[in-house]
């Protein structure tokens, strides 16, 4: 077994915006050299989330209103009367998607469905710079 780190670090707009990463992992599941195994996905941060999804404009649109219903922008959070940085609602998103997500690796290739997608979270209040690390668990392609 072998373990391969990696990162992809992503431009977003914060306020809920929403990144298909598949294909970033699936370029750095090709450099890794995993047959089979698993990937997790993780954001280094407090205010991002990974999950999959079916990355289509309507869902991603469903996905915006969905926490925009559930967990309000600019209703009063004890985060924000701490900090007075406005980003309360971005942390309880964030809490409530989850940091990270976990795919099984197949004959080298990610175990997706048709119509599902890795996507990151950006539920931040303004833009950002974001990492997110890659980390390989599995056999080697070309084990003797």
């Amino acid at each position: 077994m072998i373990v391969v780190t990696d990162s992809i670090r992503l431009s977003t707009e914060g306020n809920t915006d929403i990144v298909d990463i598949t294909e970033k992992v699936r370029q750095r599941l090709k450099s890794a050299g995993i047959k089979n195994g698993v990937v997790t996905v993780s954001v280094k941060g407090s205010t991002g989330a990974v999950t999959t999804c079916e990355y289509e404009p309507g869902l991603v649109q469903d996905l915006k209103e969905f926490f925009a219903r559930l967990i309000p922008e600019g209703k009063r959070y004890h985060h924000d009367a701490a900090w007075g940085d406005g980003n309360g609602h971005a942390h309880l998103r964030a809490s409530l998607v989850g940091p990270s997500v976990t795919i099984p690796i197949h004959n080298q290739e990610l175990a997706l469905g048709t119509w599902q997608q890795i996507i990151f979270i950006d539920f931040d209040n303004r833009a950002r710079q974001r990492e997110l690390l890659v980390q390989f668990l599995g056999e080697e392609k070309h084990v003797q």
